[in-house]
């Protein structure tokens, strides 16, 4: 299958504890535990916005065709969406950034490497993908650590660089689909 083949339906991928599918109007309350959480937002490169204390607005306009994915990474024992899942700024269907975030209630429980590996494994099994990317922030240390268990590379450093509209000190770590062990 190719990126275009996701427009429209995106799929549900599936781990041993966790469902990355793509959130709705009743994944609300889920996303108001956390997402409103200001400790959320200390190396997430922005600050809180209008929807991250109000999800529903989340919901409030039609999803646009997009080949990018924005899933919910949903703990399939409780039912509950406990952080979300990035694939986007695809670049001629050949490379694209992956992000991610875990409710803090829910981290150091290996949550974000698992749904990341899984992600990772999707881009390159069952689309046209040939690299991945991401940046973060240097302080954020747990997020370099998943970076890594997943695979990623450090590539680089960029010293008071703008990520996302905040400047701070980010590494670079990047993936190739010839480095990901099948």
């Amino acid at each position: 299958m190719s990126l275009s083949d996701y427009t429209v339906l995106k799929p549900i991928l599936e781990t041993d504890r966790l469902l990355l599918r793509t959130m709705n109007i009743d994944d609300v309350e889920d996303l108001r535990e956390w997402m409103p959480n200001k400790a959320m937002y200390k190396y997430w490169g922005k600050s809180l916005g209008k929807c991250d204390k109000n999800p529903e607005l989340l919901f409030s306009v039609p999803e646009k065709q997009t080949k990018s994915f924005h899933w919910g990474i949903v703990h399939k024992l409780e039912n509950k969406v406990i952080g979300e899942i990035w694939v986007y700024l695809i670049e001629n269907n050949r490379m694209a950034k992956v992000a991610f975030r875990i409710s803090d209630k829910y981290q150091k429980n290996r949550y974000a490497t698992e749904a990341l590996s899984e992600t990772v494994k999707f881009c390159f099994t069952k689309t046209e993908l040939k690299r991945l990317w991401s940046d973060v922030d240097i302080r954020n240390i747990p997020s370099c650590h998943v970076m890594e268990k997943c695979g990623f590379v450090q590539e680089g450093k960029i010293r008071q660089g703008k990520m996302v509209s905040t400047w701070c000190d980010y590494y670079l770590y990047g993936m190739l689909k010839q480095d990901y062990i099948f």
